[in-house]
């Protein structure tokens, strides 16, 4: 079944950060680094998630500064989260809506590490 609506993100998100919380290379940049209140975020990612596959127009943030706040990320990081995200999406849904949030994390992705590559003199390297 494809994803057809927020409950749907919601699923996704959810199951997605569980892996993101015990990853050994992403856990600790979530956890520790950016000491993310789960609770406060996911609705957030919800809103995000709604806007980007179903332009409802919820998102109203600017994620690049707060990842800037981060510092350095590096590309070996972004390709696990998007190794991860691809999973998940694959075990939970297929369709249309399913090849669509996956294309655009790698557009997210790809966007954030030009940026912060770019804001902390870095290398560029594009996800595939």
């Amino acid at each position: 079944m494809d994803i057809q609506n927020k409950k749907d993100i919601q699923l996704f998100v959810d199951c997605f950060y569980d892996k993101v919380n015990v990853d050994n290379l992403l856990g600790p940049i979530f956890n520790e680094r950016a000491a993310i209140d789960w609770a406060e975020h996911k609705p957030k990612l919800y809103d995000f998630w709604n806007s980007i596959l179903f332009q409802s127009g919820e998102y109203k943030g600017r994620p690049f500064p707060v990842h800037l706040a981060l510092g350095k990320l590096h590309d070996y990081e972004f390709f696990r989260w998007i190794k991860l995200f691809t999973e998940t999406i694959d075990e939970c849904f297929k369709g249309a809506v399913a090849e669509k949030a996956k294309l655009s994390a790698k557009n997210i992705a790809n966007t954030l590490m030009f940026k912060l590559n770019v804001a902390h003199e870095g290398t560029l390297k594009i996800i595939e």
